[in-house]
């Protein structure tokens, strides 16, 4: 698939493992320059070498805590010139409200939500100048509809969802677009440890039956990112087999 992206540079947050792995690959497939980034260098090293393995692309990685606006710019100014961000970078700590430490609030707060602001704070100038960009926030359908034990996370992608439109309207004038994705549940290591009866009442609540995987969000982020999606701009993409409608 040709989505016009040869040449161009990415930044992923959360790069290395899962949603953020899947966007890597796909983006190096369409002949991308990419730039992953994560807390673990471990990790950032071995999906590094599984990109390059794959697809004859740069790839470089930044190991960062996406919490720390200092640290959020020496990532910036070490990609440099980017034409595309997407702000995949998220936690969990799961657990009911009356239990929730403020720690656990905050860390998923800083991490979810600061980070995207900090990132994308960080990109805004040059896009500026450039008069072009495109900035892609993963999000989810729990910042839609909530979940019990999830307030923490819920908030963090709710918030992302309104960061979105308002930097969307702040942006659009000087070709810079900026959208949101929203996925639903995909197949992860976290799901992958689903019981099968709990597995059974979750496929019940998706009208096509199944999970997703991560190669739907990758797709979805490739169109927002392609010159198809020119005119698209303060939109959720909820890829989320019908569940949320």
């Amino acid at each position: 698939m040709d989505m016009k992206l040869t040449g161009k540079t990415v930044l992923i947050t959360g790069g290395s493992r899962g949603i953020g792995y899947a966007c890597a690959m796909a983006f190096a497939a369409e002949g991308c320059t990419v730039h992953i980034a994560s807390r673990s260098r471990e990790s950032l090293e071995s999906a590094r070498e599984k990109i390059r393995a794959r697809h004859n692309v740069p790839v470089e990685i930044h190991a960062a805590d996406f919490s720390k606006g200092d640290t959020v710019r020496n990532v910036v100014e070490a990609v440099g010139h980017a034409d595309i961000l997407v702000n995949n970078a998220g936690i969990t700590r799961d657990g009911l409200l009356m239990r929730m430490s403020d720690a656990d609030w905050d860390s998923v707060l800083n991490t979810n939500l600061k980070g995207a602001f900090s990132f994308t704070k960080a990109f805004t100038r040059a896009f500026l100048k450039q008069r072009s960009g495109r900035i892609i926030n993963i999000s989810s359908v729990i910042g839609l509809m909530g979940n019990a034990g999830q307030a923490n996370y819920a908030a963090s992608k709710a918030g992302l969802i309104g960061f979105t439109k308002s930097i969307a309207r702040e942006l659009g004038s000087r070709g810079i677009t900026v959208n949101a994705i929203a996925p639903g549940f995909i197949e992860t290591d976290m799901t992958a440890e689903l019981g099968e009866e709990a597995k059974a009442a979750l496929l019940k609540q998706i009208p096509l039956g199944c999970l997703g995987n991560t190669d739907d969000i990758a797709a979805a982020a490739l169109y927002l990112a392609s010159p198809g999606a020119r005119y698209v701009t303060g939109q959720v993409l909820t890829v989320d087999g019908g569940m949320v409608m």
